[in-house]
C-alpha cells in the first residue's frame, strides 16, 4: 500500500504543478491529500487509519510534521540567514526599476561595439553583473533580451549567435553570488549535513566497531559566505568561457559577430558614460561580496547594505538632471567615510564606554549613522514619488519573499509525507541498487536534477529534491564529498537544465521578448554552444572541487578565526607538507637539531632543560616516524588494491541485510499486532512474507566471501599501522616543540618580570611591617600582575600562602616574613635564570626556532603562517577517500 501512496503523492503533485496551480498550493496540497487518503485507507482495510505510514504517527502528526519542523528550524539562530532573501530580492528590484541596470546596459553595448564580437563580450560583462544583482532569471533574460537584443540584430549579429548569448548570460544569475538559488541550497544542505554525519557515524560504528566516529572523517558543512566564495571561480569560468567562445566565433565567422565602428567623439564621451554607468552596480557588488567574503559582515547584513546602497543609487538615478539630485549619495558617502575613521580610532562599543574618548566616538559615530539614516531616508522618499518606484519595488519583493516562504512550508510538508510512506527509505534502496559505485549513483542524481529543472524552478527542485537526496550522497565516505562542492555542482546543473531545449525556463523568457522575425528553432541552435560550455564547466568543477572548495578555506585558515593547528581536519595534509619538506630541507633541519644539542643549557631551570633534551631528541626521531608514516602509506595502498572491491561488496550485501531486518522488524510488529490482520488468510500472508526475507537474508549472508573476516582483521592492521604512525608523529612533534616555545615565551616576557621587580621589593616590606589589610591588598594586586607574566606560577603560589596567612585572625608574623622571603628568593631566581638565558642561550633558541617553526614545530604554532595556509588550503580542497575506514 505504502508504494501506492508515493506514486499518488507524485502524480498529485504533477497533476496540481500541470493544472496550473500556484506552486505554494501545489505542493502542500498534494502532501494534505496523499495523508488524508492514507487516513481514510488504513480505516476502511485495516481498521487503524495509522496502518500505512511506515515509521508510526497519526494522521494528524504527519499533517502538522512539516509544519512543526518549519518552525523548529526558523526560531534557531542558525537559519537567520534566510532573512538576506528579501534583502537581496529589494537590491536586484531596485536597480532594475531605476533602470540603473539598463543603463549600464546601453552603456557597455555602446562602448565595445567596434571591436570585432565586442558586442556579445560586452553584453556577456553586463550580464554577469546585472545577475549578481538581481540574482533571478526571468528578470536578467528579459531586460537583456529587450536592451541587447536589438542592438545585436542592427549589427547584424547572427540570431543564433545573439539569442545564444542572451539566454546563457540570462542564468548567469543562478550561480553568480550573490544568489538567492545559493542561500536556499544552503539551507537545505545545512541540515542534510546533520543527516549525514548521523548516518555516516552509524556507519562507522558498524564497520570498526567503536561508538564515536574521528571528527576528522565528518561530512563537510558550509555558511552562506563559504556558498558564495564557492561559486565565484565557477561563475568567472562560465563567464571566462562565454568569452572566450565569442572570441573564436568573431575569428572564424566574422559574419556572425561583425564589428561596427563609431566616430572617435562619440567613443570617447561613451567611455566617460561606461565610467558613470559601471560605478553604482559595481560598487554595490564589491561591497556586498566584499563585506561577506572579507567576514565584515554577516551575509544578513550585506543584504541589508545592498538594500540600502541600491535605495541611494536609485534616488540619484530617478532624480538625474534635477537640482541637488547628487546631494543623498553625497551625504551617504561622507557619513560612510565617517564612520569608517570613527570606527578606527574609538572604541565604539556601548558596553565599553569608560572614559570621556569613549564617549566622544561613540558620539561621532551616532551623528554620521544619523546622517546616513537620513540620506537613506532621504533616497527612499525620492524613489516613492518617482513613478511610484519604491511602491512597486515593495509589493514584488514582498510577493515574491512569500512565494518563496510558502514554497518552503510546502516543502517540508511534502518531504514529511515522502518519508511517511517509506519514500526515503525507497530512495536509498534505489541509489543502493544502482552498480558501479559512488559516483554511478551521484551521476543519475544530476541527470535526475538535470531533467526536473526543465518543469520545476530552483526554489522547486532545492527545497523538495535536495532533502531527499543530499543526506545520501553526502553521507558516502568513498566520495567524501563536502557540501559546498554538492551546492555548487546543483546549482550548476540546474542552470544548465534552465537553458536546454525543449522546455529550458530561460527559452522560455527570452522567447516572449524576441521579435517575431526570429524562430523558435533559431533560439535552440544559439544555445547548443552554450549548453556545451556549461557542460564543461560542470566537468571541470566536477574533476577539480578545488575550484570550489579553495577560496573558502583560504579565506578561513587566513581570518582571524583560523582554526587551530591542532584540528584533525587539518593534520593528514600539514604531514604531507612536512615530509616534502624533510625531504627538500631535511638536511638543515637536522643540522640545528645537532647545533642546539651542543648548546649549553646550563642557565635554563633543571626541569625545562630536561624537557629540552628529551624535545630534541623527540625532533630527531620524527624523521624515522616520517618515514614509518610513508610505509604505512604505502602498505595501505597495496594491500587496498585487493581488499577495496571485496569491501565494496560485503558492505552492499550488510547494507541489504540491514533493510531486510528493518523490514523483518516491521512484520514482526505487525503480526504482533492482531488489528493488522482482521483474517488468518492475511495474518499467513504476513507470515510468508517474513519467511521469505528470511530465506533472502540467508542467501545474502552466503554472498559474503569466507575469507572476508580474515581479509579484513589484516587490512584493519595495516591500516592501523599507519594510523598509529601518525600518531606517534604528532605526539612526538609536540614534545619536540613545546620546550622551545615555552622557553621563547618565558624569556619574552622577561622584560615585564623585571619591571613587577619595584612592587615586589615593597611588597616585601609591607610585609615585613605586619599590616594586614593593606598587605592582603596588595598581595592580591601583586598576583595579578604576576598572573599577566608566564613561568610565575611557583611565585604566585608562595604569595598565596603569605596572603591566607594574613587572612587568619591570629596571623604568624614570623612565618608570614618567613614565606614572603621564599616568594622573594624565587623571584630573583626567576629573574636570574631569564637574564642569563637571554644573554648565553636565546639567539641560538631563535635559531633553533627558526629552523624547526614550519615543520617540527607546525602543530606547536598558534596559527598557520601565511605560506603554509595557503598550501594546505589547497590540500583540503581535494576531495579524500576514507572508506577504508568504513
Amino acid at each position: 500500500m505504502e508504494p501506492f501512496l508515493l506514486v499518488l503523492l507524485l502524480a498529485l503533485l504533477c497533476l496540481a504543478l500541470g493544472a496550473g496551480y500556484p506552486v505554494a498550493l501545489a505542493i502542500p496540497g498534494a502532501a494534505i491529500m496523499s495523508i488524508a487518503v492514507a487516513a481514510l485507507a488504513g480505516q476502511l482495510l485495516a481498521d487503524d487509519p495509522n496502518a500505512y505510514f511506515v515509521h508510526g504517527g497519526t494522521p494528524g502528526e504527519w499533517l502538522s510534521a512539516g509544519v512543526t519542523n518549519l518552525r523548529r528550524i526558523y526560531r534557531s539562530d542558525e537559519s537567520d540567514v534566510l532573512i538576506a532573501i528579501p534583502l537581496f530580492i529589494f537590491m536586484g528590484l531596485m536597480l532594475q526599476r531605476s533602470k540603473i541596470a539598463e543603463d549600464l546596459l546601453l552603456a557597455m553595448s555602446q562602448l565595445f561595439r567596434s571591436f570585432r564580437g565586442g558586442l556579445g563580450i560586452s553584453v556577456v560583462l553586463v550580464g554577469a553583473l546585472l545577475a549578481a544583482t538581481t540574482s533571478v532569471i526571468g528578470a536578467t533574460v528579459v531586460a537583456m533580451g529587450m536592451i541587447s537584443l536589438p542592438t545585436m540584430l542592427r549589427t547584424n549579429y547572427s540570431k543564433q549567435m545573439a539569442t545564444g548569448i542572451v539566454a546563457a548570460t540570462g542564468t548567469l544569475g543562478q550561480i553568480v553570488p550573490p544568489s538567492i538559488v545559493l542561500i536556499i541550497l544552503n539551507h537545505q544542505l545545512t541540515s542534510a549535513v546533520y543527516k549525514a554525519n548521523q548516518e555516516r557515524q552509524s556507519l562507522y560504528k558498524v564497520a570498526s566497531g567503536e561508538l564515536m566516529m574521528p571528527s576528522e572523517f565528518d561530512v563537510a558543512s558550509a555558511s552562506v559566505s563559504d556558498m558564495f566564495m564557492g561559486a565565484l571561480v565557477p561563475g568567472l569560468l562560465l563567464v571566462g568561457l562565454y568569452i572566450l567562445y565569442q572570441v573564436v566565433v568573431a575569428a572564424i565567422r566574422p559574419d556572425m559577430a561583425p564589428a561596427s565602428n563609431l566616430p572617435r567623439a562619440d567613443a570617447r564621451r561613451l567611455v566617460g558614460r561606461t565610467l558613470l554607468a559601471l560605478f553604482p552596480p559595481l560598487t554595490l557588488i564589491l561591497l556586498v561580496l566584499g563585506s561577506i567574503m572579507s567576514g565584515v559582515a554577516t551575509v544578513n547584513q550585506a543584504g541589508a547594505i545592498g538594500a540600502a546602497g541600491a535605495t541611494v543609487m536609485a534616488g540619484y538615478r530617478l532624480c538625474e538632471g534635477e537640482r541637488r539630485a547628487y546631494w543623498p549619495v553625497l551625504l551617504a558617502a561622507l557619513a560612510t567615510c565617517a564612520i569608517w575613521i570613527v570606527i578606527s580610532l574609538f572604541d565604539v562599543n556601548l558596553r565599553k564606554i569608560e572614559s570621556a574618548q569613549n564617549v566622544l566616538g561613540v558620539t561621532l559615530a551616532g551623528i554620521a549613522s544619523a546622517v546616513l539614516v537620513y540620506a537613506v531616508g532621504w533616497s527612499g522618499w525620492r524613489t516613492l514619488k518617482k513613478d511610484r518606484t519604491l511602491k512597486y519595488v515593495v509589493e514584488e519583493t514582498t510577493k515574491t519573499t512569500a512565494m518563496v516562504f510558502a514554497i518552503l512550508l510546502g516543502a517540508v510538508m511534502l518531504t514529511a509525507a515522502f518519508r511517511a510512506f517509506g519514500g526515503e527509505a525507497l530512495v536509498k534502496d534505489f541509489l543502493a541498487s544502482i552498480p558501479g559505485g559512488f559516483w554511478n549513483k551521484f551521476a543519475v542524481v544530476m541527470l535526475v536534477i538535470f531533467i526536473l529543472g526543465f518543469f520545476l524552478d530552483f526554489i522547486e527542485i532545492t527545497v523538495v529534491v535536495v532533502p531527499i537526496i543530499a543526506p545520501i550522497i553526502l553521507a558516502d565516505p568513498a566520495a567524501n564529498v563536502s557540501a559546498l562542492w554538492l551546492g555548487v555542482m546543483l546549482a550548476l546543473v540546474i542552470q544548465t537544465s534552465f537553458l536546454t531545449p525543449p522546455f529550458g525556463f530561460a527559452l522560455f523568457y527570452l522567447r516572449g521578448v524576441t521579435p517575431p522575425s526570429i524562430k523558435t528553432t533559431e533560439i535552440y541552435k544559439g544555445v547548443i554552444p552554450f549548453i556545451a560550455l556549461q557542460l564543461v564547466a560542470v566537468g571541470l568543477v566536477f574533476i577539480f572541487p578545488v575550484l570550489v572548495n579553495y577560496l573558502p578555506n583560504r579565506s578561513l585558515l587566513l581570518s582571524e578565526y583560523a582554526p587551530p593547528t591542532t584540528n584533525p581536519r587539518l593534520q593528514v595534509c600539514m604531514e604531507n607538507f612536512v615530509a616534502r619538506k624533510f625531504e627538500s630541507d631535511g638536511a638543515e633541519i637536522r643540522s640545528a637539531i645537532e647545533r642546539m644539542r651542543r648548546a649549553d643549557l646550563s642557565t635554563l631551570p633543571e626541569e625545562l632543560r630536561v624537557d629540552f633534551r628529551r624535545g630534541l631528541t623527540a625532533a630527531e626521531r620524527a624523521f624515522a616516524i616520517m618515514q614509518n608514516i610513508k610505509q604505512g602509506y604505502v602498505e595501505v595502498a597495496e594491500a587496498a588494491v585487493s581488499y577495496r572491491p571485496v569491501l565494496s561488496r560485503v558492505r552492499g550485501v550488510e547494507s541489504d541485510i540491514r533493510r531486510i531486518d528493518d523490514a523483518v522488524s516491521k512484520l514482526n510488529i505487525a503480526i504482533t499486532q492482531s488489528q493488522r490482520a482482521e483474517t488468518e488468510e492475511e495474518l499467513n500472508d504476513l507470515r510468508d512474507d517474513r519467511a521469505r526475507l528470511k530465506i533472502r537474508r540467508e542467501e545474502l549472508m552466503a554472498q559474503i566471501p569466507t575469507e572476508w573476516s580474515a581479509m579484513h582483521e589484516e587490512f584493519s592492521s595495516v591500516l592501523e599501522r599507519e594510523n598509529n604512525a601518525r600518531k606517534i608523529f604528532r605526539r612526538s612533534v609536540d614534545d619536540a616543540y613545546e620546550p622551545v616555545k615555552t622557553a621563547m615565551i618565558l624569556l619574552a616576557d622577561t622584560g615585564r618580570l623585571k619591571n613587577a621587580a619595584p612592587q615586589f621589593r615593597g611588597l616585601s616590606l609591607l610585609v615585613q611591617s605586619g599590616m594586614a589589610t593593606s598587605t592582603v591588598d596588595n598581595i592580591n594586586k601583586a598576583i595579578a600582575s604576576l598572573a599577566e607574566i608566564s613561568g610565575t606560577s611557583q611565585i604566585r603560589s608562595q604569595l598565596y600562602k603569605v596572603k591566607r596567612e594574613f587572612k587568619n585572625e591570629s596571623p604568624d608574623a614570623n612565618w608570614a616574613r618567613e614565606g614572603m622571603a621564599k616568594a622573594v628568593v624565587l623571584f630573583e631566581k626567576e629573574v636570574t635564570w631569564r637574564e642569563g638565558a637571554i644573554d648565553q642561550l636565546r639567539p641560538q633558541i631563535e635559531e633553533y626556532d627558526r629552523a624547526i617553526a614550519d615543520t617540527i614545530g607546525l602543530r606547536g604554532q598558534t596559527r598557520l603562517p601565511d605560506n603554509i595556509a595557503e598550501e594546505i588550503a589547497v590540500c583540503i580542497s581535494n576531495r579524500r577517500d576514507i572508506s577504508l575506514h568504513f
